[in-house]
């Protein structure tokens, strides 16, 4: 997997480490903040994970590899959509990492994806996971209301 660009985003949400864990591990709770998605694997290092679910008409299954669990610290996985329109290989697939840290009473989120081949991909990952990062913020908060 080359690495190319990366797209990185952050949002500090109110709520413990432990409560974005929950939310960043709960097919459930997934579901809300992840576009309707269905996640599905046994959460242990090397073990697949699959999203399947529809976006713009479309039903797509997107999948990849667990690569770390740390409890309240660190998700990573890779990453490979059906939709990204590139060949399902070892070089066309992402690694996404969650990093949470505890920051004034709130928990700093990070995401980083690599393998990004052009800036305006990346502005593109970077404007999605941005979304996607301020509906994570709001299904922890209101859980944690």
């Amino acid at each position: 997997m080359s690495q190319q660009l990366e797209a990185q985003v952050s949002i500090r949400i109110e709520g413990h480490p432990a409560e974005v864990w929950r939310a960043l591990t709960t097919p459930e709770l997934i579901s809300e903040y992840l576009h309707g998605t269905k996640v599905k694997t046994d959460w242990k290092v090397g073990s697949p994970i699959t999203y399947e679910g529809e976006w713009q008409g479309k039903k797509y299954e997107d999948k990849g590899k667990i690569l770390q669990l740390v409890p309240e610290k660190v998700f990573q996985s890779t990453y490979w959509s059906s939709m990204g329109g590139k060949e399902d290989k070892p070089e066309n697939y992402n690694k996404v990492t969650y990093t949470l840290s505890r920051l004034d009473g709130e928990t700093l989120v990070t995401l980083i994806q690599d393998n990004i081949g052009s800036e305006k991909e990346k502005e593109q990952m970077e404007s999605n996971w941005k979304g996607v990062l301020e509906k994570l913020k709001e299904v922890v908060e209101k859980i944690d209301a």
